[in-house]
């Protein structure tokens, strides 16, 4: 053991961290590439969730390669009272990807932001219509995605 970590935690830690694997059985093969069993593997992460070393397991998605080649950041000036309940109903949009609460600034009066994927920049048009219909609000400003800049998986750990 090396920093409190088994051969096995780092073997787990390896592949997990290294993304999934483009297959039907990901989790089988994140498995068989760490030379366990799929239910060993699986025992393993749910512990860690217990432990609370591992919040939540989940795929990062290359929108460009299932389609989606426009995205548009969408900043919403939302009354205080309602942040919450608003940042509810624009995350249930199945375009949304991402959906926080920001402190605002002088030059900044915005609070929620939200990251919408589509198939063109009509399509990001048409769906964020529908998010402002759905959560009542009107004031938002449209922050094309121009370039993609950097998509890699993140590492969470690096002292193995």
């Amino acid at each position: 053991m090396k920093n409190g970590i088994s051969n096995l935690e780092r073997r787990i830690l390896y592949v997990v961290q290294h993304g999934f694997p483009a297959t039907k059985t990901p989790f089988q093969d994140m498995a068989r590439q760490a030379g366990i069993d799929t239910e060993e593997l699986l025992a393993v992460l749910r512990d860690w969730k217990k432990q609370g070393k591992v919040r939540r397991i989940g795929a990062i998605v290359n929108h460009i390669k299932v389609g989606l080649a426009a995205g548009v950041m969408v900043v919403w000036d939302v009354r205080a009272e309602r942040i919450q309940e608003v940042g509810e109903i624009l995350a249930g949009f199945e375009e949304v990807s991402h959906a926080y609460e920001r402190e605002t600034a002088d030059n900044r009066p915005y609070n929620v932001y939200t990251m919408v994927h589509g198939e063109d920049e009509h399509q990001l048009r048409r769906t964020v219509e529908r998010m402002s219909q759905s959560c009542g609000v009107s004031d938002y400003r449209l922050l094309f995605t121009e370039k993609e800049l950097k998509k890699v998986p993140p590492t969470y750990i690096t002292n193995m």
